[in-house]
């Protein structure tokens, strides 16, 4: 069978880009059980209450739900278990002096395979207050709506 390429998205947190104001991303890979990269191949994820925290030098993705593989059998995995992130110690070092600061926190922006592997993007985000997800709306709108303006005008 050849091998995996490319990158094949299985899961987004469109709330998290809403919600937060992305300042870093990064890529990490997973440590998961074999059922629970079935259930990924399946395209079966939710990161929508996902978030990721530090605990003694080790970054854990916390309440992702993968939802059990329905051939598994009593090998099976509890579907919203901490999974371990890996990442490089000098990422992991910025990643703990970034979240010190006061307000920010990691949230998982997407799931998708990477060459075959399990990879996530964490983001280290800010939280927007409401008014700011206003304005971007309507700019976001205002946007859209030049640009339609332009089509209109050039046909």
């Amino acid at each position: 069978m050849p091998r995996e390429t490319g990158r094949k998205l299985i899961a987004q947190n469109k709330r998290a880009r809403h919600d937060y104001q992305i300042e870093d991303t990064y890529e990490a890979g997973l440590v998961l059980m074999g059922t629970e990269v079935k259930s990924l191949r399946a395209g079966r994820a939710s990161l929508s209450d996902g978030y990721a925290q530090v605990k003694d030098d080790e970054v854990w993705l916390m309440n992702i739900h993968i939802p059990e593989y329905h051939m598994g059998t009593w090998t099976n995995h509890a579907a919203r278990r901490p999974r371990k992130l890996l990442l490089h110690r000098k990422e992991i070092g910025k990643i703990i002096s970034k979240t010190k600061e006061t307000g920010l926190t990691l949230v998982p922006l997407s799931l998708y395979f990477s060459d075959g592997r399990a990879k996530v993007e964490i983001g280290v985000a800010r939280g927007k207050k409401t008014w700011d997800k206003r304005h971007d709306l309507a700019e976001k709108q205002a946007n859209r709506e030049m640009a339609r303006a332009l089509r209109h005008r050039n046909r």
